[in-house]
């Protein structure tokens, strides 16, 4: 793993975050993020402004390491980079933009679920594949078995994680980092409810911490 790569391992878990309102939300929300120990976040291009949120969180925290999350087009990779993001998530794989990405020098995480995707993958010299929509997609136990044929993987499932099941993913070694839009859910950023956000994150860490030390 790049170093990138091995800071999100660390850490653990990935705030997959969609924000309606960026110039309102994104200063306070990267406050309880990294208040609550995870100075990681996935901007999803599901909200218009996504680089806008990008760009307010790293000039509050620099040391933050924020991304592009649902990125579709090679346009919103530069968008991406033009706002100082550090990677790229991708719903599924796609080739084209995993290349660009490669060539701009910003890591990729493609969604990858299917031997076809992880071959792909392989051809492509990735190391770290985002794994969605996990839960939907046979979970942990797909995980394992894809990493027979492709053991050179580590893998961030998304899709499904919760604080009930993180703990179960996080055990594996397999797996670098879990990514979860419940740490960040639309009704506690509408209310302004940093503390609970920083509350989940902490709770979070907690998890993955005494998964991995079990």
């Amino acid at each position: 793993m790049n170093e990138l790569q091995t800071k999100i391992s660390q850490v653990g878990c990935v705030p997959v975050i969609k924000l309606t309102n960026p110039l309102r939300d994104a200063a306070p929300l990267s406050d309880a993020l990294c208040a609550g120990g995870v100075p990681i976040a996935e901007i999803t291009f599901r909200a218009a402004g996504a680089d806008d949120a990008m760009r307010i969180m790293l000039e509050r925290h620099p040391e933050m390491l924020v991304g592009a999350g649902t990125v579709l087009t090679t346009e919103q990779v530069d968008r991406t980079i033009a706002a100082g993001g550090c990677f790229v998530v991708t719903p599924g794989m796609d080739p084209e933009i995993v290349k660009y990405c490669q060539e701009k020098g910003i890591t990729c995480f493609p969604g990858c679920t299917t031997p076809s995707d992880y071959h792909i993958a392989y051809k492509l010299g990735l190391e770290v594949l985002k794994f969605f929509p996990a839960e939907q997609s046979g979970g942990l136990a797909k995980i394992k078995a894809m990493a027979a044929p492709f053991p050179m993987f580590k893998v961030m499932p998304t899709g499904g994680v919760n604080l009930k099941n993180l703990g179960e993913y996080s055990a594996s070694p397999i797996i670098a980092a879990c990514g979860g839009s419940y740490m960040c859910p639309d009704k506690l950023i509408s209310e302004g409810k940093w503390d609970e956000i920083t509350d989940l994150c902490r709770k979070s860490v907690e998890i993955v911490r005494e998964a991995r030390n079990g």
